[in-house]
């Protein structure tokens, strides 16, 4: 376990990276002793600093739940990470490609909550019983730690690569449709890049809310009414530049879209 000073000056060193959209090499590197609660303190410290800051949280995103993904990065278990408003955006919107670094784009389902979900022992039932609704929803995937050779260490310190999240499309009730088979297509310049099944997410998308919900009792939290949680992504992430047009179809329940300028 790393010492209080240490969580420090690695939550320091990726503020910096964040307000300068740099990169700062791999923690593991640095740190080799460094654990997924390590990790997790760091995360805390910079979520605790952005409240303090005036930032509003507002939900929880969750990373690395599908085999795609897993591949994508080489990392096979889930990790968590914090969306305050400011990193929400609207259908449609306009957005500064600037702000981000290594940006990437995934297809995702956000859950809303009607009802507060406290583990230890959350089960997907629970979950649905807890949604208010299930919406469309793109996510940017922002890192400030390089790329290559990243660890689930790295990813979570990172809060979990978030960036910031568009929803939009038709926002449902559960049952009104099997979030299982929901699909969507993920067009960039109108070119089809990836496509994907909600199944995908450890075989229904409620699954890793309630594998969240479990996860943050460890560390003395609850998913609260109102959140919103990225459920995480059915489909690789494709990298999008200046100038790229993002839109996932999602069929009945709509599309949401972007722009990065």
């Amino acid at each position: 376990m790393l010492d209080d000073a240490t969580i420090t000056t690695i939550a320091d060193d990726l503020a910096r990276a964040e307000a300068e959209h740099t990169t700062v090499p791999l923690l593991t590197a640095r740190y080799p002793d460094m654990t997924v609660e390590d990790s997790y303190a760091v995360q805390n410290t910079w979520r605790r600093r952005g409240i303090a800051a005036g930032r509003r949280p507002v939900g929880r995103k969750i990373g690395l739940t599908s085999k795609v993904m897993q591949a994508a990065t080489g990392i096979t278990e889930p990790d968590y990470g914090a969306i305050f408003a400011d990193m929400v955006f609207d259908n449609g919107s306009v957005i500064e490609h600037g702000r981000f670094s290594n940006v990437r784009i995934e297809v995702e389902l956000a859950f809303v909550l009607r009802e507060a979900l406290k583990g230890p022992d959350v089960t997907v039932f629970d979950v649905l019983r807890a949604t208010d609704y299930v919406v469309p929803a793109l996510e940017i995937l922002s890192s400030r730690i390089e790329m290559a050779g990243r660890t689930i260490v790295d990813t979570i310190s990172d809060n979990a690569a978030m960036g910031g999240m568009v929803y939009g499309g038709n926002p449902v009730r559960v049952g009104e449709t099997d979030l299982r088979w929901v699909s969507a297509l993920l067009y960039r310049n109108e070119t089809i890049e990836e496509s994907g099944v909600a199944a995908a997410v450890l075989n229904h998308p409620a699954t890793g809310v309630a594998w969240l919900a479990n996860k943050l009792a460890q560390h003395g939290d609850t998913l609260e009414p109102g959140e919103i949680i990225l459920a995480g992504s059915f489909t690789r992430p494709v990298w999008v530049e200046p100038g790229d047009t993002v839109l996932a179809d999602y069929r009945e329940l709509g599309t949401v879209s972007c722009r990065f300028v």
